[in-house]
């Protein structure tokens, strides 16, 4: 097992030093302590079914209640942000339906390998120059880096539930060393959403059925990225053309008059996904959506999963120029596509043409979520498919 070892003053301010040299923006230590509120509400948040079908998150409960859950030798942990504010009003596009929408922190490079490279740096200089044990994480862990960063001063969990900086806003990564050192803690951030409520207004499917509480389940983020079935009809129109993530809730939040525009080069937009057109984006294939989003985070929801958010931001856009783009993938390998091919078909197209289209590739179809976006666009009037 591991020794604890205490750390005296000037190591605490060595350690915070060389992470803000690294280019860490926001920097904080947190005893690796249970928090018991943070475990409850991890509990509640399961027990209600907010988690929908993100499985490990009941399947690591038990590990993510507590720094030491984790690792038992942890002593102290050093959490780390860098801001990554948008160049532009993320909701801009919200007004030219026939371009997709991707979430800000998606329109550069994947931020899990930058700050995994810079976390990698700090844990050996805590290693090698204090002789202490470490281990790094960026969300891919069973760590609850919201409360650990909030504990540790880097802001609060706003009414959205996300992080909010009174420095950056709600655009903060995060990272967290957890390490056996005992470091001096920061004192936790006071909670600064007052009365307002913006972030909880504007939510297009109604996400949060209170103030600091998330039903991922309507989120659009969680519909979009880490939901790999069907997208529930109810939430379709909703979505609009957002194609990856929802900026929203973070988008509004008042705090962001104090963000700055990033200046880290990994995380500037990508020009093709600043304004992406939704026809362009329907026909990738699998090998043309690995060139185009590679070394970016939206690769890992696969081809099928995007083009099936592509396709609803189709049938959304009321632009029937665009139907061709989702007539093409009627026949796609994937049910995925397939399905929502006929829902944006159906919005789009002239009720004779998408009858005669029913008829031609219906009786073939064997998927049963397909089939029934047949039948439910059989079934409706032309204006209400």
């Amino acid at each position: 097992m591991a020794r604890a070892a205490t750390a005296p003053g000037h190591a605490r301010a060595a350690i915070l030093s060389h992470a803000r040299s690294l280019g860490f923006q926001a920097v904080g230590v947190a005893r690796a302590d249970d928090a018991p509120e943070d475990a409850a509400a991890l509990r509640q948040f399961l027990r209600l079914g907010y988690a929908g079908d993100m499985a490990w998150l009941p399947r690591t409960a038990a590990r993510r209640s507590a720094p030491r859950a984790l690792w038992p030798e942890a002593r102290s942990v050093v959490a780390v942000g860098i801001g990554y504010g948008p160049a532009h009003d993320p909701l801009r596009l919200l007004g030219t339906p026939t371009r997709g929408i991707v979430s800000a922190y998606a329109q550069g490079r994947d931020y899990h390998a930058v700050m995994k490279g810079r976390l990698r740096r700090l844990a050996r200089f805590v290693a090698d120059g204090f002789g202490a044990e470490v281990k790094l994480f960026v969300d891919t862990a069973p760590v609850m880096e919201k409360p650990l960063a909030a504990r540790a001063g880097l802001g609060w969990q706003g009414k959205h539930t996300n992080l909010v900086s009174r420095r950056h806003g709600s655009w903060l990564f995060l990272g967290e060393l957890f390490t056996t050192l005992d470091l001096a803690p920061d004192e936790g951030e006071d909670d600064h959403c007052g009365s307002c409520r913006r972030c909880l207004d504007i939510c297009p499917t109604d996400a949060f059925p209170a103030p600091y509480r998330l039903d991922a389940r309507r989120c659009i983020s969680y519909l979009t990225i880490e939901h790999k079935g069907h997208i529930a009809p109810e939430f379709r129109a909703a979505m609009g053309n957002r194609i990856y993530g929802c900026d929203d809730c973070l988008a509004v939040c008042p705090w962001n008059k104090y963000a700055r525009r990033t200046e880290e080069h990994a995380f500037l937009p990508r020009a093709e996904l600043t304004a992406p057109r939704l026809a362009d984006l329907a026909g990738l294939d699998d090998r043309a959506f690995r060139a185009v989003f590679a070394g970016s985070p939206i690769k890992r929801i696969g081809r099928d999963r995007f083009v099936r958010n592509v396709l609803i931001a189709i049938g959304n856009c009321g632009d029937a120029a665009v139907w061709p783009a989702a007539r093409r993938l009627l026949a796609d390998p994937s049910p995925l596509v397939r399905a929502m091919a006929v829902w944006a078909s159906a919005r789009l197209a002239p009720p004779a043409d998408h009858d005669a289209l029913r008829a031609r590739f219906a009786p073939a179809e064997r998927d049963p979520a397909v089939l029934e976006e047949w039948r439910r666009t059989d079934a409706a009037p032309p204006g209400a498919r």
